[in-house]
């Protein structure tokens, strides 16, 4: 990036007039300086200064000169400016939008020190830096501040990164501290980050590093976590003065820092990763920049001075010109501002993530813009100026863009569509579909703002070309799929998305609700359609007539108007809608109806008020109606009872209204009392149930508020009064009786008898509700109810009425249901009857009358034949034996089968004439074998034969007549009958009547007298295959003599003649046909054929015409040629093609030469411009003499073919001296060594070679190595006689390289000789050089046979040392080596023993190499694991300092291995020396040790005797070294003092009477939790008291055990409570414990007992003391603070009756020592002697006297 200096904004004064601070507006279009006169300058985008005004001091009684401002920043919106002041406080002054606006404070913070710098990042939150080193934010909505940290050091400046979402703050200490709002998921730290070396005045934050810079002049970049990764360092120049500022770009890609005269720019650089300096704008007596403000677009930043100047400088990467029409500056890569020439507008690109912009494009009409980097792409709207980013990895810019729609882009890849929202950086959605037409897309985002719904995004497109997709692109969700039976056109949404139209190919236009999933047709022909603007009105054209559909709710009630032209736009403007139509050349249009649209409109935005002004403005109309309906059914859902009130008024629907009436007259009153609206009311609620019929939900509002009496109200006046008396039932009410008695009364007003009776069946008054239900002429209902009582049906006077008016009203069936109830049969039997209840009366009679039931069967039929149902009365007849009436009643329902079944039964003759009628129907459904049978029974034998004749089965027709007429009779028959047929022109029954005789040849000969020859050939392809062939021949000659050639053809190709069908044509001179046939049957070449016959018929002129007509003239040439017509070839060519004239004349010759005519052979050939060829005949020939002649004559080139071909029959002959001449004076000497070389003769190869082509000489030696060397051994020996015969020459160095191509693996001896030999020759007759050259190459290959010696020899021959050396070495012969290396170059003596120790080492003779490098063979132990040899020989080298290094190698090893006891036991046995760098291992052993499960024991002793006697000794080691009385000292003291007690309590737990003495060592351990595991050291002190019955103490170290073991598992130790180790020398302060140390089913058994003693009264939470007031195991008293010395034997503190020994600091408590000492004498337990021999040594001796018991 460049700067260029644009203006100067404020002219620069004489004197100092500091420039204190400067700010850009975020929109970019004010410009703020502040100089240190306080007042603050406003100036326009172009620079213009446009307002000021005066600052104001904190308070008034010091003076307006009382104060500088420090910093100042415009808030987020552009519309604030906040201004920091060194007396102490912040003002927020609200300038406005507008120039000239009143500037007013909005907000003052008011703080304790001076404010130094401010910024305003984001929305409300002011951050500013103070004087006493706070940082701070103010909140400009809460109107309060407070500290976002403190800090010692005053704050010298802030920045913020690119996103403003963090802020550093530099101190005047060096100190920068950064602190995140967000850190958007990076993941840095907070808090101080990096000391700078100065004071960082200059501060910036860019995207990849933070930049520093100061008063030391050097400018230091820092990385994410505060490593420095670049400085520049101008410390040295002396035109430099101090940094005093830094600016970052708004991209975070550049940093500007402004010093004296000078400002330097840094730019970074991706690939890079580090800042590039560009070149410095330095301008003279501009003097120190104070303040420097970037603009928030990157394109301009401005410096201030310490003079009071302003300068504005140009910031960009480049500039171009887009189209003639845009401006594009690049001020960073990865921001670009885009300008309209012609508007001035500008748009800032950026990519947020820092991206480099590759290119920019502006498309879709100049108003849309897309831009890529490697990673996203870049998208915007200029005219809204909304931009997107979003993620696209790189396609090749094979992507296509469309922008129909204006709030989305519309980009097709690879058969995916991607939808990308204008100012939204997610991708909005993808699908796959291959249509890429905008119309087959529609996509609907927010475009109207709906009840509800916040985000509305649909997407519409096609699957494929027959099916729609809807899909919510907000959840994803797939909204339906569409299948339609034709292609698709077009398709768009609704602006709601809630309805989809769609046209088909046919021109059928379909509407589509997503909601219900239902299509509907609404329209046919349709050539235009489209939504109207802002709302759901459809305009379509259906050939003459314009469509509009103002409700598309209802798709059927469309207004049509007629039209003459096409309708090409739709324009809604100004509150008015047109259609505009082309009449020819005018433009029409017609305007809609705006209140209709309006009222959509206003339905969908939920404005009912406004949608009934809409309708009241019309009349009422069908559209209108539906309309007020759509209304009605909206404001009820939305409870706008008012509107819905209206509504229904202007539908006339004047009960609803009258209903609403009182509704809203109830809930305005609600309202009035309780607030609201009232529509919440029980009351109101209810009604507008019970408007919607739901009366069950009306009665439920009126019983939660206990409005039973409402409830029951509301059901008496719909007469409801099952459900009210139920109410009433339900409730208890008291008026349920009345209310009963009330419901009956009405009911019998009213007339309703048979409610009636069915109330008082309800009330168990059973004779009231039969003469209720007879009342009402219901006697079934009453008969029902008497025989369901057994009282009624005994009351024989209600048996009679209500039988009486059964009978009356016609029901018999019911009558005689009561009759054969009260047993009364006969009546019954005659209600039956009557009733035609035949079922029941057969039922009865079978128990009551036996006799009747065959009577009754056949009535029954009777009656069912009489009401037609024929199928039912078959079986009825059966029963009643009337076999007649069955087969009647079975012919009438066409129930053939079971007519069949019956007459078959049968055998009456009187039946036969049954037969006839069923054969005929068989016979009319095909079924002609029943038929036939039934035929023959019913002795109808002539029909059966007229059936199959008229079915045309002839066969069967003839066998059956075969059956009944002689052979001659059914012959003459058939034949006559064909005869007959053929007569009628019925060939094709004849044909089947002749085929059924078995006379074919008949038919035959009928279709060939008739001239019918395609049935002729059918009927000889079926009855005489063989003769077909045949017979289309004899068609086809004889069609050809009738001159009918078409016919004729074709049976001459059915046949498989097409040669016949061309000669036919061929004969009659129709040669196009001809060609045809031969073209379409014949072979490949069988058209060209006919077509050269046909040329060759014609001749001349128009041979040629007809030949380039189909394309064959050379073909035909060719042709002739080949053919050996000739003379036709010449003349077309002559005509036609005169360049063939020399390939004919080449084609006869060749034919001559064939012919054996030479001669004339050769005039053709020389015609032929080919003398060549003649000579080769004549060569082929052996005819030289001629060959040389024509060749001399025509062919001079062709005279070294003739020598050669001599020489090579010279050859052939084995005249080999003939044919070298004759191939010399061809002057082809290579060909006479090829011959050569393929007789075998090499050495005549040679000399010719070497003669004539010397410069092949080497390739040809090459290629008779190759052929040796194929030869194997007999090769092998020719390459040595070969390079002997070099050699025998004098030719050296062809016979050294001879030699050393002899390569046989099977004789080492020769190839050693051989290249011995090549050595040798080289040493005496080559150069020195050469000789060389063969040597290193003599050398390997030797090694690499094994011949060490000899290839050592040959290298000293040449004083080649080193390669002699190194071949012995190779050979293993050391003495060798070491004897060439001391006599020839000493200086190789070091290297030979180098190289032996390597081999030992590599060969792994490790005890041959201690001998020659002990260091390196102890490595090589280690490397091994070989640890006890290593160790082993390491000892013996009587060297202190070697052997410890590897008992430390070793010990880390064991230690890694979690071998520690082995690591102890290693120095127990070798010593511990006082080194620090072993110190870690000490450390480390003691510490697994004291960690080691299982040490709580007697066994544990000899474990810690060694760790205590190591650690002992290491301490004796230290008091000698320079480490005494170090820290490292002390604590290796302290940790010998822990593992003596360790020891010691391990000796006392194998004495059972030192059982006390364990305990409290285990207790006094305690004190040193710092270094022993805290829970294990807790747990082992617990259980030690509880052992000993100390329950207050085993009680409180086992609480803390737990509190220590939850502290563990939460990873902390923060909630521990130390109250009862308050006033004892246990520490708080310990290590956290990396895993329980205790068994989790051990820490349970604690558990349990802590639990248990909890619950004892008995125990105290109190830890004994003792005389001191103190713990009685503290070694330090709480009141004196003196420090008692630990007993060597418990730990415990000695206070009186001590026993001093001789080493200060060391003693005992007297009761505790003699107890031990007692034990030791009593037990003699050798552990405990240990002890008592460890304190003697460690103490100097012990007390004289031994025991002591006084």
């Amino acid at each position: 990036m460049h700067l260029k200096h644009l203006k100067t904004l404020l002219s620069p004064q004489t004197g100092a007039s500091k420039v204190t601070c400067l700010a850009w507006a975020p929109n970019n279009t004010k410009f703020a300086v502040c100089c240190v006169d306080r007042v603050i300058i406003l100036y326009d985008e172009q620079g213009e200064k446009r307002d000021k005004f005066s600052t104001k001091p904190a308070d008034a009684k010091y003076g307006k000169k009382s104060y500088m401002v420090k910093g100042m920043a415009f808030s987020p919106d552009s519309t604030k400016i906040a201004v920091g002041q060194t007396d102490n406080i912040i003002y927020v002054y609200k300038i406005g939008e507008e120039w000239g606006d009143k500037k007013v404070i909005c907000n003052k913070f008011v703080q304790t020190s001076a404010v130094i710098c401010l910024l305003w990042p984001t929305e409300h939150a002011i951050v500013f830096g103070l004087a006493e080193g706070k940082v701070r934010l103010a909140n400009t909505k809460a109107n309060k501040s407070s500290t976002i940290y403190g800090t010692d050091s005053y704050v010298v400046s802030l920045a913020t990164n690119v996103s403003s979402k963090g802020i550093l703050s530099g101190h005047a200490d060096g100190t920068i501290v950064r602190y995140f709002f967000d850190d958007e998921g990076s993941g840095d730290s907070q808090g101080k980050l990096v000391t700078h070396s100065c004071p960082p005045y200059a501060l910036a934050w860019a995207s990849s590093s933070i930049v520093a810079a100061g008063c030391d002049k050097k400018i230091v970049a820092y990385g994410r976590e505060g490593h420095v990764l670049q400085t520049f360092d101008y410390s040295r120049d002396s035109t430099e003065k101090e940094f005093v500022v830094a600016a970052t770009s708004p991209s975070g890609q550049s940093v500007v820092i402004g010093s004296y005269d000078r400002l330097r720019v840094f730019n970074w650089s991706p690939r890079k990763a580090a800042w590039d300096e560009a070149k410095p704008k330095e301008i003279p007596n501009l003097y120190t920049i104070t303040a420097l403000s970037w603009k928030k677009d990157g394109s301009k930043i401005c410096a201030g001075t310490l003079c009071g100047g302003v300068e504005q400088f140009d910031c960009c990467l480049r500039r171009s010109i887009y189209k003639n029409k845009f401006e594009m500056t690049y001020v960073g890569p990865s921001q670009v501002i885009v300008k309209n020439l012609s508007s001035g507008m500008r748009v800032v690109l950026k990519s947020h993530y820092g991206y480099e912009i590759d290119e920019v494009k502006i498309m879709g009409k100049d108003r849309y813009l897309v831009a890529r980097t490697s990673d996203t792409l870049l998208l915007g709207d200029l005219y809204t100026s909304k931009l997107s980013e979003v993620a696209w990895q790189g396609s090749g810019g094979n992507e296509k863009f469309f922008f129909e729609n204006e709030n989305v882009c519309m980009i097709f890849n690879a058969g995916e569509l991607t939808l990308v929202e204008y100012g939204n950086s997610d991708i909005l959605g993808s699908v796959r579909t291959e249509f890429m037409n905008p119309h087959l897309i529609s996509v609907r985002l927010n475009e109207r703002k709906q009840r509800g719904i916040e985000d509305n995004k649909k997407l519409s497109y096609l699957i494929d070309i027959k099916t729609i997709a809807a899909v919510d692109l907000v959840s994803g969700v797939n909204l339906g799929t569409i299948s339609h039976d034709t292609k698709i056109d077009w398709l768009e949404l609704n602006e709601t998305g809630r309805k989809l139209l769609f046209r088909d190919k046919k021109l059928r236009l379909h509407l589509y609700d997503i909601e219900r999933s239902c299509k509907t047709t609404i329209l046919s022909y349709c050539s235009y359609v489209q939504w109207v603007p802002s709302s759901d009105v459809v305009v379509a054209q259906n050939r003459g007539n314009l469509c509009v559909w103002y409700s598309i709710d209802a798709p059927e009630k469309v207004t049509m108007f007629p039209l003459k032209g096409d309708i090409v736009d739709l324009v809604r403007s100004s509150g008015k809608t047109e259609v505009i139509v082309t009449e020819g050349v005018n433009s029409i249009s017609y305007t809609l109806d705006e209140g209709l649209i309006e009222f959509g409109t206003a339905i969908d935005d939920g404005d009912f008020f406004r949608a009934v002004a809409f309708l009241e403005t019309l009349e009422l109309s069908a559209e209108s109606e539906a309309m007020w309906k759509t209304l009605s059914k909206l404001s009820l859902e939305a409870r706008q009872l008012h509107v819905a009130e209206r509504c229904f008024a202007a539908l006339g629907e004047v009960s609803k209204y009258r209903f609403l009436r009182e509704t809203n007259k109830i809930a305005d009153v609600v309202a009035k009392e309780h607030g609201g609206d009232g529509t919440d009311h029980y009351q109101v609620c209810a009604r507008l149930a019970m408007l919607e019929k739901n009366y069950k939900l009306a009665e439920m509002y009126f019983l939660e508020q206990n409005a039973v009496d409402e409830a029951m109200e509301m059901y008496k006046e719909l007469n409801m009064w099952d459900e009210c008396i139920e109410v009433a039932e339900v409730k208890n009410h008291p008026d349920l009786e009345n209310l009963k008695r009330t419901y009956y009364q009405w009911l019998m007003d009213t007339g309703q008898d048979e409610k009636a009776g069915e109330v008082k069946e309800s009330e168990g008054d059973y004779i009231g509700a039969v003469n209720m239900y007879l009342m009402a002429g219901l006697p079934a209902k009453a008969a029902r109810l008497a025989m369901s009582r057994e009282d009624l049906m005994n009351n024989s006077d209600v048996i009679l009425r209500v039988a009486a008016a059964l009978i009356k009203g016609e029901f018999y069936e019911r009558a005689g249901d009561l009759f054969e109830k009260v047993r009364n049969h006969q009546k019954a039997l005659e209600c039956y009857r009557k009733g035609n209840a035949f079922r029941k009366a057969v039922e009865l009679s079978r128990v009551a009358f036996p006799s009747e039931v065959v009577k009754l069967e056949e009535t029954w039929g009777d009656y069912l034949v009489q009401q037609k149902q024929m199928d039912a009365a078959i079986n009825h007849f059966i029963e009643a034996g009337c076999t007649i009436k069955a087969i009647e009643a079975a012919l009438g329902a066409r129930q053939w089968k079971k007519a069949l079944h019956i007459l078959e039964l049968q055998d009456d003759k009187t039946t036969s004439q049954y037969y006839f009628k069923v054969a005929q129907h068989y016979a009319s459904v095909q079924e002609y074998e029943i038929a036939e049978r039934l035929y023959l029974k019913g002795d109808r034998i002539k029909d059966a034969i007229d059936m199959y004749t008229h079915a045309g089965h002839w066969e069967k027709a003839h066998k059956l007549a075969t059956k009944c007429m002689k052979q001659e009779e059914v012959s003459v028959l058939y034949i006559s009958q064909a005869q007959e047929m053929e007569k009628q022109g019925k060939y094709k029954e004849a044909e089947r009547l002749y085929a059924t005789m078995d006379e074919p040849d008949l038919a035959i000969t009928m279709y060939k007298k008739h001239k019918m020859y395609d049935d002729m050939i059918r009927l000889v392809a079926k009855y005489h295959k063989d003769l077909l062939p045949d017979t289309h021949i004899h068609l086809a000659k004889e069609l050809e003599g009738e001159s009918r050639f078409q016919e004729a053809e074709y049976h001459y190709l059915e046949a498989k003649e097409w040669k016949a069908a061309v000669n036919m044509y061929r004969m009659n001179d129709m040669w196009e046909e001809a060609y045809r046939v031969a073209k379409g049957h014949g072979s490949t070449n069988a058209h060209k054929q006919v077509a050269y016959f046909w040329a060759k018929s014609l001749g001349g002129e128009a041979a040629v015409k007809l030949l380039n007509k189909f394309g064959l003239l050379e073909t035909a040439i060719d042709y002739a040629a080949d053919n050996c017509s000739f003379d036709f070839a010449f003349e077309l060519a002559r005509l036609a093609m005169k360049h063939k004239m020399a390939d004919i004349h080449l084609k006869h010759a060749m034919f001559l030469e064939d012919e054996g005519k030479f001669q004339e052979a050769e005039g053709e050939f020389i015609k032929a411009g080919k003398p060549k060829e003649a000579v080769l005949m004549y060569v082929h020939n052996q005819d030289w003499d001629a060959a040389q002649q024509v060749a001399e004559a025509h062919d001079s080139d062709s005279v070294a073919d003739v020598l050669i071909g001599q020489a090579r029959f010279a050859f052939d002959q084995k005249e080999y001296q003939k044919a070298e001449t004759y191939l010399l004076r061809a002057q082809k000497p290579e060909l006479a060594v090829k011959y050569y070389k393929e007789a075998a003769m090499w050495s005549d190869a040679f000399r010719i070679c070497k003669e004539y082509i010397p410069i092949k000489l080497e390739h040809l030696q090459e290629e008779y190595e190759k052929e040796a060397s194929k030869k194997g051994s007999r090769g092998v020996e020719g390459m040595v006689e070969q390079a002997r015969e070099w050699e025998r020459s004098g030719d050296y160095a062809r016979a050294v390289e001879c030699y050393l191509k002899v390569k046989d693996a099977t004789n080492p001896g020769l190839m050693e000789k051989c290249w011995m030999k090549a050595a040798e020759l080289a040493i005496k007759f080559l150069k020195q050089d050469k000789t060389l050259e063969v040597i290193q190459t003599v050398g390997p290959w030797l090694t690499s046979i094994g011949k060490y010696s000899a290839a050592a020899e040959l290298y000293l021959n040449l004083d080649l040392i080193k390669e002699a050396i190194d071949t012995f070495i190779e050979g293993e012969e050391w003495n060798k080596a070491k004897r060439v290396a001391k006599e020839l170059e000493p200086r190789y003596e070091e290297y030979v023993d180098q190289r032996y120790k390597e081999y030992l080492k590599n060969q792994g003779k490790v005890e041959s190499l201690v001998g020659v490098d002990v260091m390196a063979a102890l490595d090589m132990y280690a490397e091994r694991g070989q640890w006890e040899k290593c160790i082993d020989t390491a000892g013996k080298q009587q060297n202190y300092k070697i052997l410890h290094k590897y008992v430390a190698l070793y010990a880390t090893h064991l230690i890694k291995e979690g071998a520690t006891e082995k690591a102890l036991s290693l120095y127990v046995q070798h010593g511990v020396p006082a080194s620090s760098q072993n110190f870690n291992i000490y450390k480390r052993i003691f510490l697994d040790m004291v960690n080691l499960a299982g040490m709580n024991s007697a066994e544990a002793f000899r474990n810690w005797a060694d760790l205590r006697d190591m650690l002992f000794n290491l301490c004796e080691n230290l008091l000698k070294s320079s480490e005494v009385n170090s820290p490292a000292h002390e604590e290796f003291e302290q940790m010998l003092q822990i593992a003596h007690y360790y020891a010691t309590r391990s000796a006392s737990q194998g004495a059972t009477q030192l059982g006390t003495v364990a305990a409290k060592i285990s207790i006094s351990l305690l004190r040193h939790i710092e270094l022993i595991p805290v829970d294990k050291a807790f747990y082992e002190a617990g259980m030690a008291a509880k052992a000993q019955g100390w329950e207050n103490m085993a009680f409180i170290f086992l609480n803390r055990f737990l509190d220590l073991c939850d502290a563990i598992d939460e990873g902390n130790f923060d909630a521990l409570d130390h109250s009862d180790f308050q006033d004892t020398d246990i520490p708080f302060e310990v290590p956290l414990p990396g895993k329980q140390h205790v068994t989790e089913e051990k820490r349970e058994e604690i558990r349990d007992w802590v639990l248990t003693v909890s619950m004892d009264q008995r125990v105290e939470q109190v830890l004994p003391r003792d005389e001191r007031d103190t713990f009685e195991a503290s070694l330090i008293a709480v009141n004196t603070g003196i420090r008692s010395l630990p007993c060597l034997i418990t730990g415990y503190p000695v206070l009186r009756n001590k026993i001093e020994f001789k080493q200060p600091g060391k003693a005992v408590n007297k009761d505790d020592w003699n107890k031990f000492l007692m034990a030791v004498k009593t037990t003699h337990n050798p552990e405990c002697q240990d002890v008592v021999k460890f304190i003697s040594q460690w103490c100097g001796g012990i007390p004289s006297g031994g025991f002591s018991f006084q």
